[in-house]
């Protein structure tokens, strides 16, 4: 009998594992397992999505010409060169699907977001990993890993995660060292906390290989929703326009992500909470002797001694209904990614880990 097989690469795929929610017999867990806005989403989004509700039977556009105008009008986009996806995930995926294929390479970097290989492998491409430098991307690494087949370059910056950043300049001189086929893609979900920092526009406005991708679901709190967007040259948001799907988002995606970001004030405020929270989590974790480097995220990266002490500050964060992310997948075994709450929540966070590191490490 002939026996159905799925196309090359896809069996080597592992399954994405998305972060914990719950906890057996707590009803007090503090998630900051998965980069979520502690303060939820802007009111006006909210109300426009309940409103929404009236229209449930209607077909959505198929341009998303309203949300494209919105976030050009707050980000000063040419609304022609955005293009909007479930989730930035899937707008990763229309520029993997029109550039690359079987017999291709798609470079990734030692630390960077668990998707990246999974969408070469969708389209039979090999995914090349290249080291970082200290969590760091590594400029000099990805340049010395293309090849006459690397059809695309992957970077999240700020990093996930890492919460690392590469500069302007390294940027720059990353985009001036690929060959002009080669498409980089800036992965800029957190650009928001970054403070002042671009998300990559100025790279795109300079070079016609280069696909910034943004969200939704971080500072705007509508990870619930899935909606996402990229932004690049006219020729290739075209292309990528044929393989999307024409009822790819729904009407009350597009309405409540069009008063999410509108609400430029409730943005703001946010992103200024996350700043303070951020320092004073990350000041508290060097205190104690746990290491982690500046994050330019809504998150830290905690570096304990060893993996046996990363696990243990774990079941300590759990057994006080705290849950953080796991990193070993990523290649950090003795690290954990801890999401920055809201105040109280940051506060049991410092509280549970400070009393962690005095028992193990006692004066």
């Amino acid at each position: 009998m002939t026996q159905i097989t799925p196309q090359p690469g896809i069996m080597e795929i592992a399954l994405y594992v998305s972060g914990e929610s719950s906890l057996a017999g707590r009803q007090d867990v503090l998630k900051l397992s998965s980069n979520e806005n502690p303060l939820g989403c802007s009111p006006k989004a909210r109300a426009t999505f309940a409103a929404a509700a009236g229209d449930l039977h209607r077909y959505p556009n198929t341009d998303h010409a309203g949300l494209r105008r919105a976030i050009g009008q707050v980000h000063g986009l040419d609304p022609e060169r955005i293009i909007c996806g479930v989730g930035s995930d899937e707008v990763l995926q229309f520029v993997t699907h029109a550039y690359a294929g079987a017999g291709d390479e798609v470079i990734t970097t030692e630390h960077g977001f668990s998707m990246y290989p999974i969408l070469a492998r969708m389209v039979g491409a090999t995914p090349v990993t290249v080291p970082e430098a200290e969590r760091r991307i590594d400029v000099d690494a990805i340049l010395a890993a293309v090849t006459d087949r690397t059809r695309i370059v992957f970077i999240a910056n700020p990093a996930n995660p890492t919460g690392t950043m590469l500069s302007g300049d390294e940027l720059e001189r990353l985009v001036q060292g690929l060959p002009p086929q080669v498409i980089l893609v800036h992965d800029g979900a957190y650009t928001e906390f970054a403070g002042g920092f671009d998300g990559g526009v100025s790279l795109v406005d300079r070079h016609p290989n280069v696909v910034m991708t943004r969200t939704f679901s971080k500072i705007h709190g509508l990870g619930g929703l899935r909606i996402g967007w990229g932004y690049a040259s006219r020729q290739i948001i075209e292309v990528l326009n044929r393989v999307r799907q024409p009822f790819n988002l729904s009407s009350a995606q597009m309405a409540t992500a069009e008063a999410a970001i509108r609400d430029v004030g409730f943005t703001a405020h946010c992103a200024q909470l996350n700043a303070s929270l951020r320092q004073r989590l990350r000041e508290s974790l060097v205190q104690m002797g746990i290491g982690c480097d500046e994050s330019f995220a809504n998150f830290v990266l905690a570096r304990f001694a060893d993996p046996a002490e990363a696990e243990a500050a774990d079941a300590a964060l759990r057994e006080n209904g705290i849950l953080v992310r796991r990193v070993a997948g990523y290649g950090l075994p003795a690290a954990l990614r801890i999401t920055v709450g809201d105040e109280k929540g940051c506060a049991r966070v410092i509280d549970c880990l400070g009393r962690f590191m005095a028992a193990r490490r006692p004066e």
